[in-house]
């Protein structure tokens, strides 16, 4: 590696960092930089994942303050996170990489949709509650950890727009501020991150020079994230997910 390319690849670690902790698909930032640079597709993308755990840790860290009172929820669907996230790092050495290209832009495509009408949609079921009588389930019910383990083994196994599955399936469920959930988005990516990571490490093959670079650069990128993301206001978060998640399908139809 060039001393041109490790700062590119540095540069895209810190992008890959910010993007994560404010929506996610920071993947998308780095991994095609590691390809361009002719690692080849499985080694980058390993050396992705574990570099970029270092990233997730800091934006959740940077997110803290909106973690407080959520520690029943960070238990329990971490866990879920952990068995999603390992089951999708094995599907990556077990089954070809075409076998989700055609499945993940449209699985995208409808958690945008969520993302966008899911005021109109939480609105509905608030209303709907208060005619029955009922009150929502404080963690989702069955459903919400259902989706969350598809969505982790989704991120165990490549993790572009992870982070928008999480959002648009905690939004729906859970009655959150939207800052509350991406601080706890950031905790689940972390740990799938991290756990896919641990298993790469006894059976793949990595760049280390690579995953050293946008470890340090996807860290520093974390705390800029936080920084960014809890400043933006419901509606501005929303539309940069809806933006992220649009980029990501093209770049995913497009490859």
């Amino acid at each position: 590696m060039t001393i041109w390319e490790a700062v590119a690849v540095f540069a895209a670690g810190i992008g890959a960092g910010t993007i994560n902790t404010v929506v996610g698909s920071g993947t998308l930032i780095t991994f095609p930089v590691l390809l361009a640079f002719g690692v080849p597709p499985v080694t980058a993308n390993v050396s992705n994942t574990l570099g970029l755990v270092p990233g997730s840790i800091s934006g959740a860290i940077g997110y803290r303050r909106e973690l407080a009172g959520q520690r029943r929820r960070i238990l329990r669907f971490g866990v879920v996170a952990l068995i999603g996230g390992l089951a999708g790092a094995i599907l990556l050495l077990a089954l070809p990489s075409k076998a989700f290209d055609a499945i993940v832009p449209a699985l995208i495509a409808v958690a945008l949709v969520l993302v966008i009408v899911q005021p109109k949609l939480a609105a509905a079921l608030r209303a709907r509650r208060e005619r029955n009588g009922t009150t929502p389930h404080r963690d989702g019910g069955l459903v919400l950890p259902a989706g969350l383990l598809l969505a982790s083994a989704y991120g165990g196994y490549f993790g572009a727009a992870q982070g928008v599955l999480y959002l648009s399936l905690m939004g729906l469920l859970l009655p959150e501020d939207l800052q509350r959930l991406n601080a706890l988005k950031n905790v689940l990516a972390a740990i799938v991150n991290g756990v896919a990571a641990v298993f790469f490490l006894f059976v793949a093959h990595f760049d280390w020079a690579a995953v050293g670079l946008i470890a340090v650069g996807s860290a520093l990128g974390g705390q800029v994230g936080a920084k960014v993301g809890r400043r933006l206001p419901p509606t501005a978060l929303r539309a940069v997910i809806v933006v992220v998640g649009l980029l990501a399908i093209a770049q995913l139809l497009l490859k």
